[in-house]
């Protein structure tokens, strides 16, 4: 990992990273939030959806969502003792009118340098 010792997690989609082979599965770590945007972005975004054309309130709901879970699962991984998080992906879920689920997940990996043989 770093030279410095300082603590970094690498977070991929890919289930390898380059110049490092898993040495130890410490598990799936996940972040989940539950989002439903405020009234301005509920208005503004029926709105924009009136007229057409992209819902810049709701995508920032989205986003905002997306950031969240993802620093959840994070934060998961880091107190496990992950130096990464392999196969990395959201998933979203709408369970009730406006209210959506979103997942971050991925499994979380001690690394080791590869050694050249």
């Amino acid at each position: 990992m770093p030279a410095n010792n300082a603590p970094r997690l690498i977070v991929t989609t890919t289930l390898t990273v380059e110049g490092y082979e898993v040495e130890e599965y410490l598990g799936v770590v996940r972040g989940i939030i539950v989002r439903a945007p405020s009234i301005t972005q509920g208005i503004r975004g029926a709105f924009k959806s009136f007229l057409g054309g992209s819902v810049g309130a709701f995508e920032e709901v989205c986003e905002q969502a997306r950031s969240d879970a993802f620093k959840k699962m994070a934060r998961q991984a880091v107190e496990i003792g992950a130096d990464a998080i392999i196969g990395m992906a959201y998933d979203a879920t709408e369970f009730a009118q406006n209210t959506t689920e979103v997942l971050a997940y991925g499994t979380a990996v001690k690394l080791r340098p590869k050694t050249s043989a």
